[in-house]
C-alpha cells in the first residue's frame, strides 16, 4: 500500500459528525466558512468533502427533501442561482464543463436525504487521471478557505 501525506485532513477525520440538518445548520450559524452565497430562499455552500475543486451545493432553504414540495418561486430562484454560480465558477475557475445534479433518496446517491440539493460539480480536461483510478485518491489543489473567499469576492465585484 502506498501513503499519500495529507497531514490537512486530520481536522476532517476527528471533526465530530454533525447534529441536524448541515444546510439549516449554515443558516442558523452566525458566520460559516463554506456559506458563499444566500438569496432570501436559496443558499450555496461548498461541499466538505468536493468531488473536484468549487464543487458546490445549493439548496433550498425550506427544509424539505422533495422538488414537488417547493413553490414555482422557489425552484425559479434554485435555478437562477446555479445559473449565478456557473457564472462565477467560470471566471474564478476556467473549468471545461461542469456536472450539475441532484440526487434524491440514497438509492440515488443522496448523501443528506432530508434537505434537496444541487451539486455543480466543475470539470476540466484530464481532471479524471491516475490517481482516482489506481489509488482511489482525489487530489483538490486549493483550500476551501482560499475558494470560499474567490467566490464572495466574485458575487461582491457583480453588484
Amino acid at each position: 500500500m502506498k501513503i499519500i501525506w495529507a497531514p490537512w485532513r486530520i481536522k476532517y477525520i476527528k471533526k465530530k459528525k454533525e447534529k441536524g440538518c448541515i444546510f439549516c445548520n449554515h443558516l442558523k450559524k452566525k458566520k460559516s466558512s463554506l456559506l458563499v452565497y444566500t438569496t432570501p430562499l436559496s443558499l450555496v455552500v461548498l461541499n466538505l468533502f468536493p468531488y473536484n475543486n468549487g464543487h458546490l451545493l445549493i439548496a433550498p432553504k425550506k427544509h424539505t427533501d422533495s422538488l414537488e414540495k417547493l413553490t414555482e418561486e422557489e425552484l425559479m430562484d434554485l435555478m437562477k442561482v446555479v445559473k449565478k454560480m456557473i457564472k462565477v465558477l467560470k471566471k474564478i475557475l476556467k473549468p471545461d464543463g461542469f456536472n450539475i445534479g441532484i440526487n434524491i433518496g440514497k438509492q440515488a446517491g443522496a448523501g443528506v436525504e432530508e434537505h434537496l440539493h444541487i451539486h455543480i460539480i466543475p470539470r476540466w480536461r484530464g481532471d479524471t487521471n491516475f490517481m482516482p483510478i489506481c489509488f482511489d485518491t482525489k487530489i483538490i489543489p486549493q483550500s476551501l478557505k482560499d475558494l470560499a473567499q474567490k467566490i464572495k469576492k466574485c458575487l461582491q465585484e457583480k453588484r
